[in-house]
């Protein structure tokens, strides 16, 4: 995979965001598959093979958590 640098990220986790509620750059969550917590706005995006683009925990390629595996925390 390959890492794809967001300029505006507010603009795409709004227009690429896969859930309802689009939560804050500043919000704080934790990723489930290593337990790290950060800023949504320190997220990752990389693109596939096939140019499929996945917003990334801040740790990939370390982590394989993804957007789906994060939890808000308060």
């Amino acid at each position: 995979m390959e890492e794809v640098i967001i300029n505006d990220k507010e603009k795409y986790l709004r227009e690429n965001y896969p859930f309802g509620n689009i939560p804050e750059l500043d919000s704080e969550i934790v990723c489930l598959h290593c337990n790290n917590i950060f800023k949504v706005g320190q997220y990752k995006v990389f693109k596939d093979d096939y140019d499929e683009e996945y917003i990334c925990c801040p740790d990939t390629p370390k982590c394989n958590g993804s957007v789906i595996d994060w939890i808000p925390l308060g």
